[in-house]
């Protein structure tokens, strides 16, 4: 009989990695040779911890020191046999148990990325003293990790660079969709009516939605028709930022994530835009790329490994409102064009970026490692 490997995953919940670890958690795949044991890492401050300055205000301590009771707690309860972190942030003030329990860690991004993008998250690196000892906890976090999942080349590419890690050590494996569920049922009809553009982010400043509107209102303009001969575009919204109403545009606030309305919106619009100016690999990209949308969006981070400028999208650079507008009206234009894109985008997602593969490929990996320690003799 067969051995059962128990794994513990810890989960940051901050931001876009909330649906990632949902995603995660829905379609790892179930496998009689391990138990899986979730813990997840809340955000929100609570209780009398709370009140302390430092603990309130940064999330690496909080994330830190929760991983760490988190996982002390299990470990009274069960014998681990591999630990997996996703994000490196609460992984940073664990590496006594990164070399105690056979450990990978995922990330989006690595801390001197995200210092680069910084500004839009509202984010300031501290004085040398304080980054210098940043990058060491980091450096050996990442170190004393058996393995290293990158989201992005873009992420590997800096891991190897910056912190020193041997690119062996780092396997790139996307977050994923359920490209399935999000997959048109049936093909998509003939053009009809207005071009529909499409938005999702939360944060409009930062997710380049000023910088659409814009644009939008630059295209609605020009392709203006005497009433009768065709309406032009629209632009469609999903935001938590208030908006004025106008012309064309509509604005929603209260979209869930993978909701049966959020699917259904994406299937019945034509483009999707989005001209951010900070972000690692954004996972609207990749349900909208499911649903069969080229997308438009701008060389941030990784973006430009699902974007594939050309192919499944156009991009452009962050703030090039002249540059948008040109690609909101390529596509708006050419309803071939569009079709092709959407049809590369759709492969894409399904190929490299569908969830159930890539927790598969993710779950492999761990057991991999615990292989690797068993076969070492270092562990179990």
């Amino acid at each position: 009989m067969p051995t059962i490997r128990r794994i513990g995953f810890v989960v940051e919940q901050a931001l876009g990695h909330v649906t990632h670890a949902k995603n995660l958690r829905a379609h790892l795949p179930d496998d009689p040779d391990v138990e899986v044991y979730w813990m997840p890492i809340p955000w929100e401050a609570s209780g009398l911890a709370a009140h302390l300055p430092l603990y309130r205000s940064n999330w690496t301590v909080r994330a830190g020191l929760g991983a760490r009771r988190a996982v002390a707690k299990l470990a009274r309860q069960v014998s681990l046999d591999a630990l997996f972190f996703h994000t490196q942030v609460p992984a940073v003030l664990a590496s006594d148990w990164l070399r105690r329990i056979p450990s990978l860690v995922s990330l989006d991004a690595t801390p001197l990325q995200y210092d680069s993008l910084g500004a839009f998250y509202d984010h300031e690196p501290g004085p040398a003293w304080l980054e210098g000892l940043k990058w060491r906890l980091n450096r050996d976090c990442f170190h004393a990790a058996r393995h290293l999942v990158a989201w992005t080349h873009w992420t590997q590419a800096s891991l190897v660079a910056d912190y020193q890690v041997s690119p062996d050590k780092v396997t790139v494996i996307p977050p994923g969709v359920d490209s399935g569920w999000w997959a048109r049922p049936e093909p998509r009809p003939l053009a009809t009516g207005p071009v529909k553009i499409l938005f999702v982010g939360g944060n409009l400043a930062r997710k380049g939605g000023l910088d659409l509107l814009t644009a939008f209102r630059a295209v609605r303009n020009a392709l203006h028709r005497p009433e009768g001969e065709g309406e032009g575009v629209e632009l469609h919204l999903v935001t938590r930022d208030p908006l004025p109403l106008e012309p064309g545009l509509f604005i929603y606030h209260d979209m869930e994530p993978n909701s049966e309305r959020l699917r259904a919106l994406y299937h019945g619009c034509d483009l999707f835009c989005l001209p951010t100016y900070g972000d690692c690999l954004p996972m609207v990209l990749s349900e909208a790329g499911a649903a069969g949308l080229p997308c438009v969006s701008t060389k941030v981070g990784g973006i430009a490994e699902i974007v594939r400028d050309g192919e499944t999208g156009l991009l452009t650079a962050p703030g090039d409102i002249a540059a948008l507008i040109a690609a909101m009206r390529r596509l708006v234009d050419d309803v071939d064009l569009r079709r092709q894109m959407g049809a590369r985008a759709a492969t894409l997602i399904g190929q490299e970026f569908d969830v159930r593969k890539n927790a598969r490929r993710l779950l492999d990996l761990v057991k991999g490692v615990m292989a690797q320690e068993r076969g070492a003799g270092n562990h179990g």
